[in-house]
C-alpha cells in the first residue's frame, strides 16, 4: 500500500504536440492533472521531467501551472534516471514508493521504470496517466513493467490508498477533484 510519507510522483514528457498524438491523450492528461493536484494537496513530492524541450515543447498547458516552482527537468535520456540532475533529484526526495505516469509508455516510462526497479524503488505505475501513440505498445509495456515488479494502479486507486480515511481535510479538499 502507499503511504503518504514515503510516496512520490513523477510525470514523464507529456510534452508539446507529442502528447496530444497518444491514444486517448486528452484522458491521461486529465488522469494525471487529477493525481498531481491531490499530491500537492498531500504535500507529496512531484517532479515534472521533459525530453528534448527545446525540441519537443514544454509540458502541456493543463499541467503546466502545477509544475513544482514552474520548472520541469529536461533530459536527452529515455529513461529520466540516466540524467544526472533528475537522478540527483529522486535521491533529494528519498521516497521509496514511486508513483510513474507519463509518455510514451513503451520508451520513456517504461525505461524508466526498468531504472526505478533495479535501484530497489517500490514503482506503482499508474494505467490510467499513462499513454502510447499506439495501444498495443502501452499494453506491451504494462504487460513487461508489472511482470519486472512494477505494480498496477489508477488515479483513484493511488489516491485512496494515500488518503486511508473519510474524516480528514485533505479528503474534503480532493474529493471534488474526482467527482
Amino acid at each position: 500500500m502507499l503511504t503518504q510519507s514515503d510516496t512520490a510522483l513523477i510525470v514523464i514528457d507529456i510534452q508539446g504536440k507529442l502528447a496530444r498524438l497518444m491514444d486517448n491523450s486528452d484522458s491521461m492528461i486529465s488522469a494525471t492533472a487529477i493525481l498531481t493536484k491531490a499530491m500537492q494537496t498531500l504535500g507529496i513530492p512531484v517532479l515534472f521531467v521533459e525530453q528534448l524541450p527545446d525540441k519537443l515543447g514544454s509540458t502541456v498547458d493543463e499541467l503546466k501551472p502545477l509544475i513544482p516552482a514552474g520548472d520541469a527537468f529536461a533530459k536527452a535520456t529515455f529513461s529520466a534516471l540516466k540524467t544526472e540532475s533528475i537522478e540527483q533529484q529522486l535521491a533529494a526526495i528519498n521516497r521509496q514508493q514511486w508513483l510513474v505516469c507519463g509518455i510514451e509508455a513503451h520508451i520513456c516510462v517504461y525505461q524508466t521504470v526498468m531504472d526505478l526497479l533495479a535501484s530497489g524503488k517500490e514503482v506503482h505505475l499508474v494505467t490510467d496517466g499513462i499513454a502510447s501513440r499506439d495501444p498495443l505498445n502501452k499494453q506491451l509495456a504494462i504487460s513487461k513493467m508489472h511482470a519486472a515488479g512494477a505494480q498496477l494502479t489508477g488515479v483513484e486507486m493511488a489516491i485512496f490508498e494515500l488518503l486511508e480515511r473519510a474524516d480528514t481535510q485533505a479528503f474534503k479538499a480532493i474529493l471534488p477533484l474526482i467527482k
